[in-house]
């Protein structure tokens, strides 16, 4: 990742440096050649963008005094031991109110910041959604299609008849479509929750750490489904066969598509798979609480689940689901990509998804089905949680908020109803204990950030 790094950040300076002149020439942007008006620079113009929050944040609609509560209550955590750091934003209206980083990217280390690199886990599969999307908008697939059209391993799916054994399976009544696999409802297990013989099937075959896309499939062929397709939402191995899909219908390694279709076009130039070795100081350690103590320990590898070597390219399958080999970003990145998520998939003239994409994308596709994360205030569209009624006592997001968050803390959401995004970037695998600092789409933030906006 950073071996062109010098010429990744003389390109930022130069194109920031070329932003700053433009927009000190004056508020009024000069006409077109045909004459017809120019829209004037916007701060995300900047491939630099966010460097900083606005100076006076109440002329974007929030209060004072509620950003520094919010501020406080995350900066807490980090005082209380919670947590090593933390990294926030918060933007509305397309500009930042708040960019803050506290403590360290390892207990006594680096302080965190811009540059922070944080193994974003399940917030990386919107991502994948997006590039399933853009394949959507070609043509390539229909929500309706079996996904034995492109993983045809799969034509022989079974389910299994007990949850303690995989003996005795019995024949799926019709095959999962591509609708039910970008929303969890195909049936598949995952290895997370280990409260039935599927899911301590993947665990133990260790799903997530396959040597490559190919023998993924073939394991995911060899495991029988939790449930017939449709009737249940089952968090799962889905968003992984999502990234063998991309890589068999555009013939590019997936870490390689996404490079060229995404994190190229929006300025994400610290996201992706693997890094080098002068990458190493910047990577945030994982930790999580010791059960006896309530302190602080780096994540042991239990189950193979922390055997992760960004440092050794190739080691595993790249995985769309973020998994081992799952993607790396910063704080920088993933505002980059959130923000363009809300502008409707553009951001700095780059169009990634068409604005009627980003809506189906981000529309609840399960119907009345119950068992999200969360609670019943959400549905799930392709890449992500839906808020379905709220504002809630439980769900602060109002109706129409997209979301997702990763098993290692990171999470963001983004209201198109406030053009409001925000991403928190953390890196501990676990709760935080009786008392803490509640960290998610769920915790503390979203509901200071919604007191703290002027209604």
């Amino acid at each position: 990742m950073s071996k062109q790094s010098f010429q990744v950040r003389s390109r930022w300076l130069l194109a920031a440096a070329s932003f700053a002149i433009l927009a000190a020439c004056g508020h009024a942007a000069p006409p077109a050649a045909d004459g017809s008006p120019v829209a004037a620079a916007k701060p995300a113009d900047s491939p630099a963008w966010p460097v900083a929050a606005v100076v006076d944040p109440t002329r974007l609609g929030f209060r004072a005094e509620g950003l520094q509560a919010l501020d406080a209550r995350l900066k807490q955590a980090v005082d209380k031991g919670e947590l090593a750091g933390i990294s926030y934003a918060l933007v509305k209206d397309g500009e930042v109110a708040a960019l803050k980083f506290h403590g360290n990217q390892s207990l006594g280390g680096r302080p965190m910041q811009e540059d922070t690199l944080f193994r974003i886990r399940s917030t990386g599969k919107t991502i994948t959604a997006v590039a399933m999307m853009q394949l959507w908008e070609q043509g390539k697939w229909k929500p309706e299609d079996p996904i034995t059209k492109f993983l045809p391993e799969l034509a022989n799916l079974k389910i299994a008849s007990s949850n303690d054994t995989l003996d005795n399976p019995v024949p799926v009544s019709r095959t999962p479509t591509m609708n039910e696999l970008m929303t969890h409802t195909a049936g598949f297990g995952y290895g997370l929750t280990l409260t039935n013989a599927v899911e301590r099937a993947f665990m133990e075959r260790d799903a997530g750490h396959a040597k490559d896309m190919q023998a993924l499939v073939d394991l995911v062929a060899g495991i029988p489904l939790v449930v017939e397709p449709g009737k249940r939402w089952n968090y799962s191995i889905a968003v992984d066969l999502q990234g063998v899909i991309i890589e068999r219908i555009s013939g590019k390694r997936l870490g390689e598509y996404f490079e060229q279709n995404i994190f190229a076009p929006l300025a994400m130039k610290d996201t992706g798979f693997w890094l080098d070795e002068a990458d190493r100081p910047r990577v945030a350690t994982v930790y999580t609480r010791n059960p006896a103590t309530g302190s602080l320990m780096v994540l042991p590898d239990q189950g193979n689940s922390a055997a992760d070597d960004p440092f050794k390219r190739y080691s595993n399958f790249e995985s769309g689901g973020g998994g081992a080999s799952g993607l790396y970003s910063t704080l920088h990145d993933f505002v980059r990509f959130t923000q363009m998520l809300l502008n409707k998939g553009e951001l700095g003239g780059q169009r990634i998804l068409k604005p009627e994409t980003v809506a189906f994308m981000t529309q609840n596709h399960i119907g009345n089905l119950k068992g999200v994360f969360g609670g019943d205030g959400y549905g799930f569209g392709y890449g992500g949680r839906v808020s379905l009624d709220g504002p809630t006592e439980t769900t602060a997001q109002p109706e129409g908020s997209f979301s997702h968050f990763s098993i290692e803390g990171a999470w963001y959401w983004i209201d198109p109803a406030n053009k409001i995004s925000f991403v928190g970037l953390i890196q501990r695998r676990g709760p935080a204990g009786p008392s803490g600092v509640a960290m998610g789409g769920d915790g503390d933030a979203p509901r200071l950030v919604y007191k703290a906006l002027v209604k």
